[in-house]
């Protein structure tokens, strides 16, 4: 199970167990699945997609950020 926190300088956007994030990066789109590689990157304007084990998704618009994913903790952090 992957664990993804995203967080704004204003508040906790969101904090939960997903199946998938999919992340505006700033070479491109890219997706973080369960034991994905660890990973450091630059995020760029975009919508942020996520998918939560019940199925539900959910799109959060930001204007760029930085995401940090390794152990199935995804923890990126925006400016919106």
């Amino acid at each position: 199970m992957l664990h993804l926190e995203i967080i704004s300088p204003e508040k906790q956007l969101f904090a939960g167990n997903i199946t998938i994030v999919q992340l505006p990066g700033t070479l491109g789109s890219f997706e973080i699945m369960e034991n994905h590689a660890p990973i450091i990157s630059t995020l760029t304007k975009g919508k942020i997609k996520v998918k939560e084990t019940n199925g539900t998704i959910t799109y959060f618009e930001i204007s760029g950020g930085i995401i940090e994913a390794s152990s199935n903790e995804v923890k990126v952090l925006v400016e919106k």
